[in-house]
């Protein structure tokens, strides 16, 4: 029975990673979480890193562990008065990982799996191109930046040591209980809210993660994932507008849009000191995910469509 070690486990994407792997029985699982979980589960070893940055001895985590799934991260910089954001990063999403990885060779583990992100290759595409794995890497922010330093860090590893790595690149990660964009579009069409973003005609790829799960999980085993770069979606595009109507219909709820021409709203992201987060919404973000398909042959366990009835009832089913 393989040994998988899971950092970030009672994440998002870490915690759903577990439950899978749990239902799927072939597996002996050891956690690494922030703090000792309030109802640890029967049959699972946990260790207790509150900061991966400051962790130097992986030591007795790593003892006969086959695989290691990495997907303890700093996505958000959530104090203000964290000025050096940068030197945050670097400690936990670069420095971290790399330790670990060093690590992780040094005792013999066969599969670094590394969770990275679609934004090292870049913050959108344009002219109906899709991002690719052979794209030059442009990380556009810090926390790209950081993933992208991190995967640098892990291909020397994989060709200094017998260490495989695997380096999966997601999209936008929706699901029942996720953080982050996703999630507070949960929560305000649910209080039944109007959004402005009813005008918006963008095609972004996104993944449900049940998706990402079924294809972490092929990744543990399959022999061609040695040393690849990956990018995954579900099949097809939406666009916000498209979003939000889907996450409304999937709940039950109506759908309240007034249709706002995005230009308007890229105005007020500048007024509003929110440029970002409105480039985000209006912006096209489309993912070429052939190699996936192709090399492992993976396709996309559940549609679009019930991925976001799922996330509307707030489960993850297998």
């Amino acid at each position: 029975m393989s040994r998988i070690l899971v950092t970030g486990a009672s994440g998002f994407i870490g915690s759903h990673i577990v439950a899978h792997l749990i239902s799927q029985g072939r597996f002996e699982i050891w956690c690494v979480v922030r703090r000792q979980p309030a109802y640890p589960v029967l049959g699972i070893k946990y260790f207790i890193v509150p900061d991966i940055s400051t962790k130097e001895n992986w030591q007795v985590a790593l003892m006969g562990v086959d695989v290691v799934i990495h997907t303890a991260a700093r996505a958000h910089i959530f104090n203000k008065a964290e000025k050096d954001s940068r030197n945050l990063f670097q400690r936990i999403n670069v420095d971290g990982t790399l330790r670990l990885a060093e690590q992780a060779a040094a005792q013999g583990v066969r599969r670094f799996i590394f969770l990275s992100s679609i934004g090292v290759n870049g913050a959108k595409t344009e002219n109906g191109q899709e991002f690719s794995e052979l794209d030059e890497p442009n990380p556009h922010n810090e926390y790209a930046i950081s993933k992208r330093e991190a995967e640098e860090g892990l291909r020397r590893a994989s060709k200094n040591t017998d260490l495989e790595i695997v380096i999966i690149r997601p999209p936008l990660v929706y699901g029942a209980n996720a953080p982050g964009n996703f999630g507070m579009l949960m929560h305000i069409i649910k209080r039944g809210w109007y959004l402005p973003l009813g005008g918006i005609e963008n095609k972004r790829s996104l993944i449900a993660i049940d998706n990402l799960i079924d294809f972490i999980t092929i990744c543990i085993d399959h022999n061609k994932a040695a040393n690849q770069i990956f990018l995954v979606s579900d099949e097809g595009y939406l666009s916000t507008t498209e979003l939000v109507s889907g996450i409304a219909r999937a709940a039950g709820l109506p759908v309240r849009l007034i249709s706002i021409p995005s230009w308007l709203l890229l105005a007020l992201g500048i007024l509003l000191r929110k440029t970002a987060s409105m480039k985000a919404l209006c912006a096209d973000l489309q993912l070429d995910a052939r190699k996936a398909r192709n090399l492992l042959d993976w396709r996309p366990k559940i549609s679009t469509e019930e991925g976001l009835r799922r996330a509307a009832v707030g489960r993850i089913e297998d």
